[in-house]
This record gives C-alpha cells, structure tokens and sequence, in this order.
C-alpha cells in the first residue's frame, strides 16, 4: 500500500509535465513568439530584423483634419549599416484594416541610427495602426 501512495503523485506530476503543445497545432504566439499584429504597434518580422532593429518608442497622434500620424523611432542596433522595409497597417476601433494593401518603404539605417518613420492615414477611420520592418530584399 505504501509504494502506491509513492508513485500516485509522480505519475500526476509525469502527465502534467507531458501535456505541452507541439506539432503542426501549436498555438500561433508559440510558432512566432514576440509578433501580435492584432495588439502590437511595431512588429518585427523576421529573425535578422529581431537581432538588429530596435523601437525606441512610437505613437500616434490625430491630426486636424481627423487623420491618424503614426510615427516610430527605429534604431540600428548593429555596427554596420543595414537596409530595412518598414509598411504601416492603419485599423479602425476593431482592429480592421481601413486602407487595404499598403507599400513597403525602404529605410536605409547607418550603424548605431535611430531613424524616425512617419505614416499618414488615407481616411478618418483609422485609429489604431501597426509599423511593420522586415529585411530588405
């Protein structure tokens, strides 16, 4: 009776231990960890952007005529010069795209700079947005 009691909490703790995720049914932040367009406002996206761009902050700000600015300091975090793409997704309260298929800008960034990237929304609709940097291609 007593090596039952033993091994009742060590098979318990041996079924929760055994009981992560993986495979092809991962959930999405555990297959692309640090990347939540639906709540983030800068997202880096791919792995050698992740090690050599930074945000040094960002923010938004309506303008007059009822438009959204959405504005990023994008810093080098390398000591030689890089090429980044940078794309802003402007959304509405729900977070749905209000502006369709934006374009890509190509952002030259020295060793060590921090660049300010500035978006203009299209329409007064738009009151959320991600800034989105990829590596140039």
């Amino acid at each position: 009776m007593k090596n039952y009691k033993l091994y009742l909490p060590l098979a318990a703790l041996a079924l929760l231990v055994g009981c992560k995720t993986t495979g092809p049914y991962a959930p999405e932040a555990e297959k692309r960890p640090g990347l939540d367009e639906r709540t983030a406002t800068i997202a880096l996206m791919d792995e050698a952007v992740k090690t050599s761009v930074t945000s040094a902050g960002d923010r938004g700000t309506i303008l007059l005529d009822g438009r959204l600015r959405a504005e990023a300091n994008l810093k080098n975090r390398e000591s030689r010069p890089i090429v980044v793409q940078v794309q802003c997704v402007f959304k509405d309260e729900q977070g749905f795209d209000t502006e369709g298929d934006a374009k890509w800008v190509t952002l030259p960034l020295a060793e060590n700079a921090t660049e300010t990237v500035t978006f203009d929304s299209m329409n007064t609709k738009a009151r959320k947005y991600t800034i989105r940097v990829k590596q140039a291609r």
